[in-house]
């Protein structure tokens, strides 16, 4: 279903209107870690995160009735950002349903961009069954925040300029929640490249990805605190994420909130950059099993950056700019 060709269209559709985001080799990670550490900053993507990219090829695999009808979808961070400023771009009406339990800072933020939003349910879960069932019923598309082809081979352009900006990589680290972005990049990488090992990343308070792969099948678990909101919660039932994951991904490794917060502060430290938690979770895994890439060539995917500024403060005990 999705495949580097598809990916490669999917990048021909966006890629004058998307930040081709920086590789860069960061000496200080590479002496701390003993592997050579690339870093893709997704984090430089518009609207703070890798969810702009599969925004925008969604939108733009719409037939143009159906953007003129407008479009659905649901989420309460940097899904709902990326889909209201593609949806700006291509001049289509968009609805946001948000749990009636958001933040309020997070419902600030979205209608700033811009968002219409409407409240349904009691959490995202909830929310995103309501957007998916009222699109259906009034003949408008549903914007899932993973779980759609085009979705992810949105996010699979990463994987693509990964490549062509550092042929030689050996692994790549990629935060897991849905699925769809490291669906999308180890589709790329493993339709290109099979050598390349695609691991995948979650904390240890929300591991759904990694116990459904222990179990044969999607299952519900019991979720903790996690500095990486961004990819926490459940994967929705039946998504296509899951099989995808399975077929191109090598690994999934967790880790804990203290080690979170390390790689976070050592981003921030080494390299003078905001970058939320879901974004800090490779390095922290990398620190952690150091020794088994040690020479070895690997890219981090910081996935995004939007993360309030006194909360980054207060876990990194830095200011940047002093």
């Amino acid at each position: 279903m999705i495949t580097d060709a598809k990916i490669e269209s999917a990048y021909g559709r966006i890629r004058s209107d998307i930040v081709r985001t920086p590789l860069e080799y960061s000496a200080p990670l590479s002496r701390l870690t003993g592997a050579r550490v690339f870093i893709k900053w997704e984090s430089d993507q518009t609207t703070g995160s890798f969810k702009f990219r599969g925004a925008l090829n969604k939108l733009r695999s719409l037939s143009a009735s159906v953007r003129l009808a407008g479009v659905l979808t649901a989420s309460t961070g940097n899904h709902g950002l990326g889909v209201v400023r593609a949806a700006a771009m291509e001049r289509t009406p968009v609805l946001l349903y948000l749990p009636r339990t958001a933040a309020p800072a997070k419902v600030q933020k979205l209608r700033a961009a811009g968002a219409v939003i409407e409240f349904h349910g009691s959490s995202c879960e909830r929310a995103e069954i309501a957007a998916r069932r009222d699109a259906a019923g009034a003949g408008k598309a549903y914007i899932s925040p993973y779980n759609d082809p085009e979705v992810i081979s949105g996010q699979g352009t990463i994987g693509l300029e990964i490549l062509e900006d550092c042929p030689g990589v050996e692994a790549v680290f990629v935060p897991i929640g849905g699925g769809g972005l490291i669906a999308g990049i180890g589709a790329y990488l493993k339709g290109r490249n099979p050598a390349v090992k695609v691991i995948g990343i979650e904390p240890s308070a929300s591991a759904f990805m990694k116990a459904s792969f222990t179990a044969g099948r999607l299952v519900s678990i019991r979720e903790g605190p996690t500095l990486a909101d961004a990819v926490a919660g459940g994967i929705e039932p039946g998504s296509i994420t899951f099989p995808l994951c399975r077929a191109y991904v090598d690994d999934i490794r967790l880790t804990g909130e203290s080690r979170l917060r390390e790689a976070i502060a050592l981003i921030g430290r080494h390299h003078h950059r905001r970058v939320e938690g879901a974004g800090g979770l490779p390095l922290a895994s990398l620190l952690k099993d150091r020794a088994a890439f040690r020479r070895r060539t690997v890219v981090l995917v910081v996935s995004g950056g939007n993360i309030d500024p006194l909360r980054w403060e207060r876990i990194t005990h830095l200011r940047l700019g002093d």
